[in-house]
């Protein structure tokens, strides 16, 4: 398990109350997941508090795992009624320039919610491991990147609502269907069946009165996720002081 260190910094402009805590570790952190050592795992465990009227932000790169990795984290959130979070939580096939896509050995990710430090309020586990009968390339087809993206609590209403309008417009241009008999039916019904979606997204909500909202994301390319990521949590800079992912650009 690597060890590192926590910058903790104020970069916002001083009419933003938001301080920013960056994780850094040698080599890059967890960001990237070497190779294991024997039957060694990587992991990574986050534990926070967020309190009354309070805010928590987990932005972070995509972990990226080296071929054989093996890497397993758990984050756990306790919060308030009045709490709000935002995670985001995202792996990619590896490292596409040596030709690495899916050759980890494990990958788990946990991230567990709870209301007045007891209350299971969302808990979610994702394993990506290789099997005997198949690995993990060949169920993951032609799809390099898993995302999932949570925000709960009362100073992200406004974002939740426009999440799930915006995945509900995607998706029904993305698994569009022509009309049977109509003049695009014929010559595209059969290229249809043949080419699946770049981009695969699905919101639900969660929690008492719906205050939690969890999109999860399948993409083709890093890229589309960071430019999702870009506009939807674009309107977020009043509360961080920068707007997330726009080095990205």
């Amino acid at each position: 398990m690597e060890t590192g260190k926590v910058i903790v910094e104020k970069v916002a402009p001083s009419q933003t109350d938001v301080v920013w805590i960056y994780a850094i570790t040698y080599g890059g952190g967890i960001v990237s997941v070497y190779k294991a050592v024997g039957t060694k795992i990587s992991e990574q465990v986050l534990e926070a508090r967020i309190g009354s009227n309070a805010f928590l932000a987990v932005i972070p790169d995509p972990v990226t795992c080296f071929s054989t990795a093996k890497y397993s984290q758990k984050q756990v959130f306790k919060v308030m009624s009045d709490s709000s979070l935002l995670l985001v939580d995202w792996i990619t096939s590896g490292r596409h320039e040596t030709g690495e896509k899916w050759n980890f050995d494990l990958y788990r990710s946990m991230n567990n919610i709870f209301h007045n430090d007891d209350e299971p309020l969302f808990l979610d586990t994702a394993l990506l491991e290789q099997g005997t009968c198949s690995d993990i390339a060949e169920r993951m087809q032609d799809y390099q990147v898993i995302a999932m993206v949570i925000l709960l609590g009362p100073k992200l209403k406004h974002i939740q609502n426009q999440i799930q309008e915006d995945v509900k417009k995607i998706m029904s241009q993305s698994l569009h269907m022509p009309t049977i008999g109509s003049r695009q039916s014929t010559s595209r019904h059969n290229d249809h069946h043949l080419t699946k979606p770049s981009f695969l997204a699905s919101c639900s909500i969660f929690g008492p009165k719906g205050i939690g909202v969890v999109t999860r994301i399948a993409a083709m390319t890093t890229e589309s996720v960071y430019n999702f990521l870009q506009h939807q949590l674009s309107s977020m800079e009043p509360l961080l002081g920068v707007k997330p992912y726009s080095y990205a650009s």
